[in-house]
């Protein structure tokens, strides 16, 4: 997994609350296991019309926007079924961070797993981050895990708050898989010891 330390991108605006996993990945997608190519069905209902052309009313269909590393949205992101292609779907369009008031909490834990970092603002500061990612092309933000910040255009800081376990984990790029690896050599030992002491077995 890809490590996240510190991001600097262009910040999308998305005011809609309630934004659940099957408007990230409509189901149409989840025919497949593997985690890449998932990016074109991103919000698919909203960013294409029936015919398959674009919706240029759709924030990331936007040319400011088409590269977005950031998504500010509405409160309680990401809720509804528990399906890990939507974080998948944004990893692989490019976002890496999503900032909410509140998220679901699968898809929260999900989007760890998969180098994708939650972060829960207040009203308050989301509607100041908000205001910034209309900035179109100028809406840049740059978020320092290390320092738990988000730097905003005008210079402005916000800080956050994020578990100490997920965050070593995000800032060395370790998903379930890797952290059993951190533990490889324990597990040689015993393995071996267990031999030793059960050959029979």
């Amino acid at each position: 997994m890809e490590k996240f330390t510190t991001l600097t991108g262009v910040a999308a605006p998305l005011p809609i609350v309630n934004v659940d996993t099957d408007m990230i990945i409509p189901k149409d997608y989840l025919k497949t296991i593997k985690r890449t190519g998932l990016g074109k069905g991103l919000f698919a209902e909203m960013r294409f019309n029936e015919d398959g052309s674009e919706n240029p009313d759709f924030v990331l269909n936007k040319p400011a926007y088409r590269n977005a590393k950031v998504l500010v949205a509405g409160d309680n992101f990401g809720c509804g079924s528990s399906r890990e292609h939507a974080p998948w779907a944004l990893a692989d369009f490019g976002i890496r961070c999503v900032i909410s008031t509140s998220f679901a909490d699968i898809f929260y834990n999900n989007c760890f797993k998969n180098g994708i970092l939650p972060i829960t603002v207040s009203p308050q500061e989301l509607e100041k981050l908000m205001d910034d990612a209309e900035r179109g092309a100028n809406a840049t933000l740059t978020v320092d895990l290390e320092a738990q910040e988000i730097h905003g255009p005008d210079g402005g800081i916000i800080s956050f708050e994020i578990d100490a376990f997920k965050r070593h984990c995000l800032l060395n790029g370790l998903d379930d898989i890797g952290l059993t690896l951190e533990k490889a050599p324990a597990i040689e030992t015993f393995e071996n010891k267990y031999s030793e002491d059960r050959p029979w077995a």
